[in-house]
């Protein structure tokens, strides 16, 4: 299941509209799509308390993530960077199972010229950290609002149809992504990461 992420919870968002656009594109390549809407977000998830204990009306998002072959994030730029609610949606979700190993890829959206580079090149940053396998074919869409380039539709159906292939690799089904070995860390090192609570600090 390919989960799209709709990066803002801005009423009436392009970012609402592009993820509707890009439903039937991966559907047309045989994936079943689920959504994610930020606007959508439980009001109980505000409350500080859901840093110690998540609200129950948040499960049906994180199962959704869990539940995700691959991850599609659209987001905007706001003020040089990723909407600040996309960040506090990722801060609250399940550490590491949410991101570790889990396919991702963006497509930016914003007002200016380089269409929401800067805000997708910070969360490629926060997926990494997150050991997130990150498909480096980005598209970027420019000046928002305005017509829209008559060759991003092809960008977001070859990028599309690379994301499907990618997931597949990394999950056997397909041609084998070659993985350069890493040294592995203490398993000490490893225990006190997996049990390791961002929020206490």
């Amino acid at each position: 299941m390919i989960t799209i992420v709709v990066g803002t919870n801005r009423p009436g968002s392009r970012s609402a509209q592009l993820a509707d656009d890009l439903e039937p594109v991966y559907r047309n390549l045989g994936q079943t799509v689920a959504r994610i809407n930020l606007i959508d977000l439980p009001a109980s998830l505000f409350d500080p308390s859901a840093y110690a204990a998540k609200p129950p009306e948040f499960q049906p998002f994180i199962d959704k993530v869990l539940a995700a072959s691959g991850l599609v994030v659209v987001t905007p730029e706001y003020n040089g960077g990723p909407p600040g609610v996309l960040k506090y949606f990722l801060d609250h979700l399940p550490f590491p199972a949410s991101f570790e190993r889990r396919p991702v890829c963006f497509v930016g959206l914003a007002a200016g010229t380089f269409g929401g580079l800067r805000a997708v090149e910070q969360l490629q940053q926060i997926f990494g950290y997150r050991d997130a396998h990150v498909f480096p074919e980005r598209v970027f869409i420019p000046h928002a609002g305005k017509p829209t380039p008559p060759d991003i539709a092809q960008r977001l159906e070859r990028q599309a149809k690379g994301f499907v292939e990618f997931v597949a690799a990394l999950k056997g089904e397909g041609p084998q992504v070659r993985r350069v070995p890493t040294p592995q860390p203490a398993a000490a090192w490893v225990e006190r990461r997996r049990n390791w609570n961002p929020f206490e600090r």
